[in-house]
Formats: C-alpha cells, sequence, structure tokens
C-alpha cells in the first residue's frame, strides 16, 4: 500500500491494524537495544587473545614500558599503526583507548591555546563557529555545544559534505574555525568521501588562518564486504597543497579490539604535533605503554589487523544485511522510508516521512526497543524536517535484530499514518 496515494478512509482502517500489530508487539515486553555502534560480545571475544599475549621481558624494550615515559607512544606502535595509516613517526600520536577524549583534547588547546604559536586563542575570540555536516555524529555536535562554539548544518552527500558549501562558508567567514567530518563509512549515513571531496578538503582556501578539519576516522577498516571502499590520505593530500597544519586526523581500535581498552591516534603535520606533545607534557606523562605493546605483539603486523576486521565483518554483515532486507520488505513499494546501504561502518541511516521521527523512536520506547534520540544526529538535537533516525545493528544477536526492526517498521508505519490522518 501506498500510504502517500491513500485516502483517508484507507488509512483509517491501516491504522486499525497496525495498532493490532502493535499492541501483539507490545505483549512479547521485549527489551532490545539499537541505540549505539557498540560491538557485540561476539566481536569483543575475537580479541580475547590479546589478555595473554604478552611476557614479562616484552615489556623491556625502549627503556622499560613498565614505567613512566614516552609521551607520544612506543615506537613499535608508531610504526605498525604509521603503515596502517600511511603516516611517519614524527606524524603520530598515540593515546589513551578513547579518540573522542584526543579530540576534545585537541579542541580545548585550541580554545585556551591557539592552533599555533601566535594565534589567537579562540576563548578570547567574540565568536567561534565550526562546519557540522548532517546527519552526523552527535558526540561531535556535543563538544562544540560544551565548548559554546555554534554549529553550522552542511548537507551530506552520496560523495560526502557539501563542498560548494563548504567553501563557500570558509572563505568569507573568519569566525569559522573548523569543520568535523567522518570520512569513511561516515555517522550515520555510511558514505566515503570521494577522491575530488578530499582534495577539495586539502585546497580549501579559509579566511580563518587557524582553521582546522577534525576528521574523525574512526571507521577508516571497518568494511563488511571484501572490496571496501578507498579514502584518500587526507594529511598527503593537504602536503601536496602546502596546507598540512590544517588537517587533525583521528582514529582508534575501539571497534577493532575492545572498546574500552584500545589505544587512539591523533596524525596530523609535524609541527602540529610537536605543539601538541608539548602541551600534553604538562598534562600527562604518557598513556598506557604495556596496552600499546599487547596490541603490536596481537596483531604483528597490518596483515594482522586485516585478519581481524574480516572476523568483525563476518558478524557483522549478516545483521547489517537483515535490517536493509526488512526495510525492503517493509518499504520497497511503500515509499514513505528511504535507507543507505552502507559497505563499511557501524550504522544505517533512515529517513522516515517528515514530522514522524520522534513519535516512531517514542512508539519503539513503548514496545521495548531502544533507538538512538531523535535529532541526536544534528547539531543541539533539532532535525528540521524530524525524519532521520540512526540504525545500530551491531549489538543485539541477528535474533534479536530481526525483532527489533520489525518492531520498527511497524512503529515507522503507524507514526507516518497517524500524521496523515491528521
Amino acid at each position: 500500500m501506498q500510504y502517500l496515494n491513500c485516502d483517508k478512509e484507507l488509512l483509517l482502517k491501516e491504522y486499525e491494524t497496525l495498532k493490532k500489530e502493535y499492541k501483539n508487539f507490545q505483549d512479547k515486553k521485549l527489551s532490545l537495544d539499537m541505540s549505539r555502534g557498540k560491538p557485540s560480545a561476539e566481536q569483543l571475544k575475537l580479541s580475547d587473545g590479546m589478555l595473554h599475549v604478552l611476557e614479562p621481558e616484552d615489556c623491556l624494550v625502549s627503556g622499560d614500558l613498565r614505567n613512566y615515559g614516552i609521551l607520544d607512544g612506543i615506537p613499535q606502535a608508531k610504526a605498525l599503526f604509521g603503515e596502517l595509516m600511511g603516516a611517519e613517526s614524527d606524524e603520530i600520536l598515540i593515546c589513551g583507548n578513547s579518540s573522542l577524549n584526543i579530540m576534545y583534547d585537541t579542541m580545548v588547546r585550541a580554545m585556551l591555546f591557539g592552533t599555533k604559536e601566535g594565534s589567537t586563542p579562540w576563548c578570547k575570540l567574540d565568536k567561534v563557529r565550526f562546519i557540522c555536516p548532517v546527519p552526523g555524529y552527535d558526540r561531535h555536535f556535543r563538544i562544540c555545544e560544551k565548548l559554546g562554539i555554534e554549529m553550522i548544518n552542511v548537507d551530506m552527500t552520496p560523495t560526502g559534505p557539501d563542498m560548494d558549501a563548504v567553501e563557500e562558508l570558509v572563505k568569507n567567514d573568519d569566525s569559522i574555525k573548523g569543520i568535523w567530518c567522518v570520512p569513511k563509512y561516515s555517522n550515520p549515513d555510511g558514505i566515503t568521501c570521494s577522491d575530488e571531496t578530499v582534495r577539495r578538503f586539502a585546497s580549501l582556501s579559509p579566511k580563518a588562518e587557524d582553521f582546522r578539519i577534525f576528521w574523525d576516522n574512526a571507521y577508516c577498516i571497518h568494511h563488511l564486504y571484501d572490496e571496501g571502499d578507498s579514502l584518500l590520505n587526507l594529511l598527503e593530500e593537504c602536503k601536496k597543497t602546502g596546507k598540512e597544519d590544517m588537517a587533525y586526523i583521528f582514529t582508534s581500535t575501539s571497534k577493532v579490539t575492545y572498546p574500552g581498552s584500545g589505544v587512539s591516534l591523533m596524525i596530523s603535520s609535524k609541527a602540529n604535533i610537536k605543539r601538541a606533545k608539548e602541551h600534553m607534557s604538562t598534562q600527562t606523562i604518557g598513556h598506557d605503554k604495556i596496552n600499546q605493546m599487547r596490541h603490536v605483539k596481537f596483531f604483528k603486523d597490518v596483515d594482522g589487523i586485516t585478519s581481524q576486521m574480516k572476523k568483525h565483518a563476518d558478524i557483522m554483515r549478516p545483521k547489517f544485511e537483515a535490517v536493509i532486507e526488512t526495510l525492503e520488505k517493509n518499504f520497497a513499494e511503500n515509499k514513505i522510508v528511504t535507507w543507505t546501504k552502507p559497505r563499511g561502518g557501524y550504522f544505517i541511516s533512515v529517513n522516515l516521512l517528515d514530522n514522524t521521527a520522534k513519535r516512531t523512536v517514542e512508539l519503539c520506547a513503548e514496545a521495548g526497543v531502544k533507538l538512538t534520540e531523535a535529532g541526536a544526529t544534528f547539531p543541539y538535537g533539532i532535525d528540521p524536517r524530524d525524519r532521520n533516525i540512526r540504525i545500530a545493528p551491531s549489538y543485539p544477536t541477528i535474533e534479536e535484530l530481526k525483532d527489533a526492526i520489525e518492531v520498527f517498521c511497524v512503529c515507522a508505519r503507524l507514526a507516518c499514518v497517524e500524521t496523515l490522518i491528521k
């Protein structure tokens, strides 16, 4: 049934049918969670060998890893992740378990001290603004909101952020100090920036000399299929344009090994890394070097990381396919819903009929299915069209996921019919 072509009488009949389906789900007393991109227990087990991989003598390298020192990461970890990410040793910082932590620290350093010697700290400016591709990652937006940074929405396209809009904004406004971007398998759309988009990022000519690209490459190796998307190296492209200081690149092993016990990386120009280390030396004497060595010993080399990610893909792929299959079954002919079909990452982005996302999330919650809050994929939690919902298939079992997405489809249809009847 194509709801948009139905008269009110047909919609009222459909409404009664959907209410019965919905009541049946409520009677099951479900408790299912599709709200965050958390690895499942099965995925976490893939890294259990890491708990037994170290011997005491493994720590007696580069001095003594059990002791203080080595602020920017052990050489062995820099070599491994430098090869993976295409960066030199003095372009890398290896930190604790959270890349979000590094992003926050990097933003706060810019607020307090500026981005380079002699630049004005952002906190002393009348206004600081950031470009936020939407839909996007709620925790990026939260950092800006906490620090009083004004956010500007720019739409995502199939090739990445709308670069026409980005270029126009940055060249005319020196209060715009940066842009967030998840360049590969973006959160939540699953889009990978095209070569042209990356080159346009590297060629930006901002009015603000201290403009920075916060390149959150969280899903750089998180393919669902053997033939994954490719992404140009932003730092290398920025070197070609003489603008390497513009790039701040972040990633972590949070969804490679253990989310709470991984390692995180910042990659940038040698000058930026040197400046970050100078400030970090006041903040800490060093991060968990034993954990860094644990990762090195567990993976051995880049092939070891690739092998690990194929195991993750084998677990994740059927879940993504189950969600997409159910969406197609429910909405292929009823054009009230569209969705992405990502080839990697952790999310499926669903666009509903305008003004129905909040109601859909509410209905799902009352039927025992927890979703990301409607609006979370936009700055300030405000989706102007109230239509986008982020689906996170990773955490539930495949059986739970099939139940959860069926509930979601009924709730989306019910919210749509309610709106059309009004």
